[in-house]
């Protein structure tokens, strides 16, 4: 699934190309993804220039004079610019012609992904409304995190992946963050110490900032808008290591499941 990094690389990649472009023509293939693509956006939108591309959470945020688009890869979409117009191929499900030649496709294999439509702030739709800070934000601060940790007996790892706590933390992140503040992903979440939520942001932040840098993770089929891969894979210290030795201590990576999802760690380095 992309997650904060790929989404970023994505509303870097589009930008240069749509930005302050006119919508001449949108294309619904698929009348349904993850919900139903409303139709009026046909009507509405040629003619339109896009003011803004933001990100909240795992959400791009296509800003015009009269609403935002938002647009979520689901599981395993991606967005594309194209110089032109090229035949559309089977999972190929919206596109987007702009006064400058470039289209903007989204492919989306599984159709988990959306295409929303608001005439209101974007922040206050019923997607966004609700979820926690940016860890890029200054409120994020482990004052923030230890309020939010009070009596959870939930594993750490499962803790930082909660949306409403802070946004953008995914599966990958999450426990290469843990792993470089040596911190256990088994632990209770009210058990974790100040002295180790401040490391444990820090990690988080400097983790997803590399790989922001290197264009994501691709351990599947990620691919950025240019349709090359992100290459933070080759810096995972324990992420998809199990049973391989650690960089640190040379103790065999272990996996194990948490809050269904898999979850890499050292024994030995975290506690």
């Amino acid at each position: 699934m992309p997650e904060l990094p790929e989404v970023e690389t994505t509303c870097r990649g589009i930008a240069p190309h749509i930005l302050h472009e006119t919508v001449t023509q949108i294309i619904i293939r698929a009348p349904k993804l993850r919900w139903p693509i409303p139709k009026i956006i046909t009507k509405i939108l040629p003619g339109q220039v896009v003011r803004a591309i933001e990100r909240r959470a795992k959400y791009i945020l296509i800003k015009f004079d009269i609403g935002t688009l938002i647009v979520h890869l689901g599981m395993s979409g991606r967005l594309q610019t194209l110089a032109t117009h090229t035949p559309a191929q089977k999972h190929d499900h919206v596109e987007i012609g702009f006064n400058n030649g470039t289209w903007l496709r989204l492919t989306d294999p599984r159709r988990f992904g959306a295409v929303l439509w608001t005439e209101h702030s974007p922040l206050e739709h019923k997607l966004l409304v609700n979820l926690g800070p940016e860890p890029f934000d200054t409120t994020f601060t482990n004052k923030y995190i230890l309020s939010k940790a009070k009596n959870k007996k939930i594993a750490v790892k499962k803790f930082i992946m909660d949306a409403a706590i802070v946004v953008g933390v995914g599966n990958i992140y999450a426990s290469e963050a843990l792993f470089a503040a040596k911190i256990d992903p088994r632990k209770a979440a009210q058990d974790v110490t100040l002295e180790q939520y401040t490391i444990l942001i820090k990690h988080i932040r400097s983790i997803l900032k590399a790989a922001i840098a290197k264009g994501g993770t691709t351990l599947k089929d990620f691919l950025d808008t240019n349709g090359k891969p992100g290459y933070f894979s080759q810096k995972l210290k324990v992420y998809g290591r199990d049973k391989q030795p650690c960089f640190v201590c040379n103790t065999n990576i272990e996996s194990m499941q948490i809050g269904q999802r898999n979850t890499f760690f050292c024994t030995t380095c975290q506690s």
